[in-house]
């Protein structure tokens, strides 16, 4: 399938600078948002934007970034939307953070339609998205994976096709259980430095030059944490929610995970010391 019209759902942190790489990378952008700043933001950057039932009707690819999946799911059942759209198939590529079920149940109700899913959450911030540099990994089919293939390589610098639907979402939630992890326990381990006496800085060249590193230690702390910035455009209640996902799937499969149990409950009940709408590197603990 040839791909000229790319819809864009979502304009926020993440959908709007996809959408401004997909306009750089010579696609015609069609953009929603229920947002009317966000709109606005998104036509002074050159992105058309329409209703949602005009868009769902005229693109030949979606893109989605949404908070959640309730949210996925309400975009994909709008009446007169893409599940009545006939004579055209147009493949779903979902951003957004979700559960793997919600993923699998609305790739059922697309292929049923004659359309195409793929839950293919990222990795890479909104300076990956402005620079079409993320890291994308993806459940769903071969055909609807290769279909879309246009649209993910120009929004995503690393691909991996994880496996069938909902696969995308397990490896992102397990990515982000790793990062919720690892903000606490580096924030503790350079105040342990710092109360000996050794700055925090002087450790962490050390900890990234060794076995201690992480994505954490080397990109999030010396950019956002150390600096005192805290604005790396994720937010702690978005990290919350992941975490509660993860959480909620070792549940329902019966995994036992004692340490990262702990972790979600550190994350799930500090609302008052760090509020949702807070960047969620400011719950490393560490006051610049």
């Amino acid at each position: 399938m040839q791909i000229k019209r790319v819809g864009v759902v979502g304009l926020g942190n993440m959908g709007l600078p996809m959408a401004t790489t997909l306009v750089a990378k010579g696609f015609e952008v069609v953009g929603h948002d229920v947002s009317a700043r966000r709109v606005a933001m998104a036509r002074e950057q050159g992105v058309r934007t329409e209703d949602l039932v005009v868009l769902l009707r005229e693109v030949d690819a979606t893109v989605i970034s949404l908070p959640n999946g309730r949210d996925v799911e309400a975009v994909l059942a709008t009446t007169n939307g893409l599940l009545e759209r006939r004579g055209r198939r147009v493949v779903v590529v979902d951003t957004s953070t979700s559960d793997p079920s919600t993923s699998r149940r609305l790739a059922a109700l697309l292929h049923a339609s004659g359309h195409g899913f793929l839950d293919a959450p990222v990795s890479g911030g909104p300076a990956g998205a402005a620079d079409g540099s993320l890291t994308m990994m993806v459940g769903g089919t071969e055909q609807d994976f290769a279909d879309a293939r246009p649209v993910i390589n120009a929004i995503a610098g690393r691909v991996f096709h994880v496996g069938p639907s909902g696969a995308g979402n397990v490896a992102k939630l397990v990515n982000n259980m790793l990062v919720a992890a690892h903000m606490l326990t580096t924030g503790e381990a350079l105040r342990l430095a710092e109360a000996a006496g050794v700055s925090a800085a002087s450790v962490l060249q050390v900890v990234n030059a060794a076995t201690g590193r992480s994505g954490v230690s080397e990109v999030h702390f010396p950019r956002w944490v150390l600096s005192g910035g805290f604005d790396s455009g994720f937010s702690a209640g978005l990290m919350r929610k992941d975490v509660g996902l993860a959480a909620e799937l070792a549940d329902a499969l019966g995994v036992t995970l004692p340490l990262s149990s702990e972790v979600a409950r550190l994350w799930l009940e500090d609302r008052a010391t760090v509020v949702d709408t807070a960047d969620f590197t400011r719950m490393s603990g560490w006051h610049a």
